[in-house]
């Protein structure tokens, strides 16, 4: 699979790259519900790292039957 993120990488919220899974709120909705990508908490910082994000899109990668 391509990556859709640099994994050497870290993003922070306002990157329009994070825009791929939705908004801020969106996010901030999966984190408070222990869902969503691996992310650090920096003080009031959200950062997250690309293999992180890469790793999580690969895990929810959907095969529709009879493809691969």
């Amino acid at each position: 699979m391509s990556k859709l993120f640099d994994d050497n990488r870290t993003y922070v919220l306002g990157d329009p790259e994070l825009e791929l899974f939705g908004d801020r709120a969106k996010l901030a909705q999966w984190r408070h519900k222990n869902k969503g990508p691996a992310f650090y908490r920096l003080g009031r910082k959200i950062v997250y790292r690309g293999s992180d994000l890469n790793a999580w899109a690969e895990a929810h990668r959907v095969v529709p039957a009879g493809r691969d």
